[in-house]
């Protein structure tokens, strides 16, 4: 796929999959293991802002990231670092990325009103 231009919907996406995190200093950690899930911080590019997420952890050691907001040109393959404060927490390889901000505007303007149970399902953000 060959996005019209650089900053094209098609680029973004605000969830990916990790294969199993090579955590550094606590394996993994603590906070992560008991509440199942962890804000941090992530790059997956050197030089990149780091990007608050919030972690995942799934029974075979990967993690979802879900970026607060959606980062341009993940690829699988590149490694998702995770930070908190100033320290790295360990690192684990891109497999999967979930749709991209195109795909779900596209389903957006397509008119599929969410049924009224799925809504219902919906907890308001606090």
């Amino acid at each position: 796929f060959k996005a019209p231009s650089r900053d094209h919907p098609a680029l973004y996406r605000d969830l990916l999959r990790t294969n199993r995190v090579h955590w550094i200093a606590e394996e993994p950690p603590a906070e992560l293991v008991r509440e199942k899930m962890m804000e941090c911080r992530f790059r997956f590019r050197h030089q990149m802002a780091l990007v608050p997420c919030v972690l995942t952890l799934n029974q075979d050691g990967s993690v979802w990231v879900t970026l607060v907001k959606p980062a341009r040109a993940i690829t699988p393959g590149q490694f998702a670092v995770f930070y908190k404060g100033d320290e790295c927490l360990g690192s684990g390889k891109i497999l999967r990325m979930g749709p991209s901000v195109y795909t779900i505007q596209q389903g957006k303007n397509r008119g599929e009103n969410p049924k009224k149970e799925d809504i219902d399902k919906i907890e308001p953000a606090t």
